[in-house]
């Protein structure tokens, strides 16, 4: 017992260390994200706090630890990553790095450890690494800016960030080590008190782009001490962080003196407290200097409390600037600092963005003579603000061609279009991400407007009618747009680019005609079907995007798709990914790539000509079955009954179930001299007597012979046909077999007694004898002998066929109640056989009249005279 337990604790253990090796694992596994190819490791924001060296394969070229809890780093961390060339530990809590812990990574040539908890520069760690050429070590807690000898072994470095907010002083010899390397940017961080600055610190660095991190809210006179080094240097971006952190400057000093003397191109402010008299100072010297470009980038304006207007024309009037950028500004009291406008008389590319201003003064256009560009994107602009109609816009801004109004509250088109028609050289219309709607009166265009972005609004098809028709590029994209506006875009014929993605377009018009544009785009909206014939009259289009629609994969889309990629005549250039099949359900998101819908399908002239041969088959088909079963002759039989009922119900006459005949005898007049010599005689001899129906007697005179043959095979229990090679060849046998056998639908086929007088080989009749042909095979009938001493046995077993005979109703009170009826002329016909016609059409005309009912039964020779009426 004792070892069983010991075993199973064994057992458990083994499963715990397992499972625990399996956590370890899958955690290692989720330290790092690595790539495919081996070459990057994503270990950013895992609350790491070492480097995860287990789980680093060596063939790692880039590691991002950056945003995680990484406190030191050691000699062992990296030392198998032989490759390591970009490692990014930024926004980490490293307080020491370990003196050989780059030793094995000498092709490392960006090493990023910004904003750590390092208090010395690690000069020995960094010295392995003579290929760096991104050197970002600032914001850490250094007490010193000096830099070490080893710095200037770094010749290939290009990007340097130092410093931090606890770097009290700049010294003369702090940078040295760096009087020989040529940056193209570097950048100083110190504190936000910075207590001392000696002249010279700068003079030794060289390069083309000059970051001060530097906050002189308790020295600033230092600032015209560290232009002062900068003279006569040549910089293409000079930036000011910070300038003031916490006071607004209010001596009246110049410490902007020297800028002046400055070779740069570009001059960035960004952050820091400015006030109207920190900002005069800084553009009468700009005025005075070479730089083109200034940017004013989320400063903190506020004018002085002791602020007075004298009346005096600003000082600022001589403000030649290629740029000014004014962005990310609260206080819009910016944009006339000293209550004039004038700073920006020689401007001419102007933007103002995001600076919260509403409303422009009618002086502020007379001062923007020179603007090229005006860019007012990102305010609170409305339509009464921006164009004061009590302001006198003739010949403002003359050279105006582009202008930026976008994301503003603008509702009204025919207020833009009365503004800019006063800017006579304007081309590029800004005005997307507005209210632009439907217009409440007429637009008109004075100015030659050539490109016009007005995506994210909420348009009609009709407001397009109030655009300018001179455009060349049109951007109508997320504008609720239902349709395309056919009127519109027949006069604008200089269409080149048009862009309509995003609305809610439910089909392209075929008439769609536009002789020069090349570029449309139609990407998500609502249409599924596309054609060759959508856009048959834009002869030049060459580039389509029209994806995320919800496609009708169809034969026409097919062909388009095929037609477009083959051919190259135009270049769908979103295909094919975003394109899928919405319709019919079985493609629901089928990529349409995929779509093959089959030749035959898809080809018009093949379908047409297979439909026409199929046709044409079934046709033939048809006419070889009528006249094989001889299905005209049946019809013709199936008119004569229904139509024979139909006489007979509107005259009246009803069925019973007492018959006037026990039997209607059929046969052919070459067989008549039998039935009369011996059929009849046996069967109405007999006693009691058989009544019998024969046309030669019985057939009612005056009245149609098919409505005869019919009501007198529906009056008899039983019907005999005399079968013979001649009743084969009767017509009217034929229709008295076929009429027989309708009335025994629904029945029994007891009814029909086959009587062959004469051999008959059933293959040998026609076609159109199918039913006699079933019956010879299928029934049994009786066969007339030859010989004399089985006759007696053959009229017994008719009799037995037919029953015994039995009460029927009055043949002669029946005759004479329809022969009363009968009123008509005749003329006589002489007609071959018992009936009209044997072989051909009957004609249903022809009837019996009372007078001549002995014509017939005199009938000889195949001819007889019957009495027909002329209608």
């Amino acid at each position: 017992m004792g070892g069983h337990m010991e075993m199973m604790g064994i057992v458990l253990v083994s499963l715990f260390l397992s499972l625990q090796a399996s956590l370890l694992a899958t955690s290692e596994k989720t330290m790092c994200i690595i790539s495919g190819d081996c070459r990057f490791a994503d270990c950013r924001g895992r609350h790491l706090d070492r480097v995860p060296t287990e789980v680093l394969p060596p063939s790692l070229e880039e590691v991002d630890l950056s945003h995680n809890a990484l406190q030191q780093i050691h000699s062992s961390d990296f030392s198998h990553l032989h490759r390591l060339r970009v490692l990014q530990l930024q926004y980490n809590n490293i307080s020491l790095i370990e003196d050989d812990a780059f030793r094995f990574n000498l092709l490392l040539v960006d090493l990023n450890i910004f904003n750590n908890s390092l208090t010395d520069i690690p000069a020995k760690a960094l010295e392995p690494l003579s290929k760096l050429q991104s050197l970002d070590m600032s914001n850490n807690f250094y007490k010193s800016a000096t830099l070490a000898e080893v710095f200037s072994t770094f010749t290939h470095l290009k990007v340097l960030s130092m410093g931090g907010p606890f770097i009290p002083s700049l010294k003369k010899g702090d940078f040295q080590a760096l009087r020989t390397i040529f940056l193209e940017k570097f950048a100083i961080k110190t504190a936000s008190s910075l207590l001392d600055y000696e002249p010279g610190c700068l003079k030794v660095i060289q390069t083309k782009n000059m970051w001060f991190d530097v906050a002189l809210d308790k020295r600033p006179d230092a600032l015209p001490m560290m232009l002062g080094d900068l003279v006569n240097k040549t910089f293409v971006v000079l930036r000011f962080r910070n300038l003031f952190e916490f006071e607004y400057y209010s001596d009246k000093v110049d410490i902007f003196h020297g800028l002046a003397d400055i070779r740069t191109h570009d001059l960035d402010f960004h952050r820091g407290k400015f006030n109207e008299n920190l900002l005069r100072m800084a553009l009468m010297n700009i005025q005075m200097s070479l730089i083109k470009v200034l940017r004013l980038l989320s400063i903190d304006f506020a004018r002085s409390s002791t602020f007075v207007d004298d009346g005096n024309r600003s000082s600022v009037t001589e403000l030649a600037l290629d740029v000014l950028l004014l962005r990310d500004i609260t206080n819009p009291d910016i944009l006339r600092f000293d209550w004039r406008f004038t700073w920006f008389s020689k401007v001419r590319h102007l933007v103002i963005m995001n600076v919260n201003f509403n409303f422009v003064p009618c002086d502020a256009w007379d001062e923007m003579g020179m603007v090229e560009v005006l860019d007012v994107s990102n305010n609170r602009l409305q339509d009464h603000s921006l164009y004061n109609k009590r302001c006198q816009y003739s010949n403002t801004m003359p050279f105006l061609h582009t202008f930026n109004s976008s994301n503003n509250q603008l509702s009204s088109l025919s207020d833009i279009a009365s503004l800019m028609g006063t800017f006579s050289q304007l081309k590029v219309l800004d005005l997307s991400y507005n209210q632009l709607s439907s217009k409440a009166s007429a637009c008109t265009w004075k100015s030659n407007i050539t490109r016009m972005i007005l995506h994210h609004n909420n348009f009609v098809s009709s407001t397009l009618s109030c655009l300018p028709t001179t455009v060349q590029y049109l951007d109508l994209s997320y504008c609720n747009l239902d349709q395309v506006d056919m009127e519109y875009f027949s006069q604008a014929t200089n269409l080149k680019e048009l862009l309509l993605s995003g609305n809610k377009i439910k089909f392209i018009p075929s008439e769609w005609s536009n002789p020069n544009l090349m570029y449309l785009a139609l990407d998500g909206n609502s249409f599924g079907l596309i054609s060759m014939s959508s856009f048959k009259n834009m002869p030049s289009l060459s580039s389509l995007k029209a994806g995320n629609n919800p496609y009708h994969c169809t034969c026409d889309l097919h062909t388009f798709i095929q037609e477009t990629t083959t051919k190259g005549k135009v270049n769908i250039t979103d295909w094919p990914d975003n394109y899928k099949c919405y319709h019919p359900e079985a493609f629901l998101n089928t990529m349409v790539a995929k779509f093959f819908p089959g030749h035959i399908a898809c080809d018009i002239k093949l379908v047409i000509i297979i439909s026409v041969a199929a046709t044409i088959v079934v046709v033939l088909a048809l006419m070889g079955l009528c006249y094989v079963f001889d299905i005209p002759w049946y019809t013709k039989a199936t008119y004569q009954i229904l139509r024979a009922k139909y006489r007979a119900h509107q005259e009246g006459a009803g069925s019973s179930q007492v018959y006037a005949y026990h039997a209607f005898i059929s046969y052919s007049h070459w067989d008549a001299d039998w039935v009369r010599d011996k059929l009849l005689p046996c069967l109405e001899n007999n006693k009691p007597p058989y009544h019998l129906c024969i046309h030669e007697r019985d057939f009612m005179p005056g009245k149609w012979i098919i409505d005869n043959i019919i009501e007198n095979i529906e009056n008899s229990r039983k019907v005999i046909f005399v079968l013979s090679r001649h009743f084969v060849n009767s017509e009217w046998c034929n229709y008295e077999l076929y009429f027989a056998h309708q009335r025994a639908i629904g029945k029994t086929f007891s009814d029909v007694v086959l009587v062959v007088k004469e051999p008959i080989d059933p293959d040998s009749l026609p076609n159109k004898y199918c039913k006699l042909k079933k019956m010879l095979s299928t029934k049994t009938y009786l066969e007339w002998p030859q010989e004399a001493k089985q006759q007696a046995f053959f009229w017994a077993q008719l009799k037995s066929v037919l029953g015994k005979p039995g009460v029927t109703r009055d043949r002669a009170a029946s005759a004479r109640s329809q022969l009363s009826e009968a009123d008509a002329s005749v003329v006589e016909l002489p007609l071959e056989d018992r009936r009209p016609v044997e072989r051909g059409a009957v004609p249903p005309e022809v009837f019996m009249e009372a007078n001549d009912l002995s014509a017939i039964n005199a009938e000889r020779n195949n001819h007889r005279t019957v009495p027909a009426i002329v209608a």
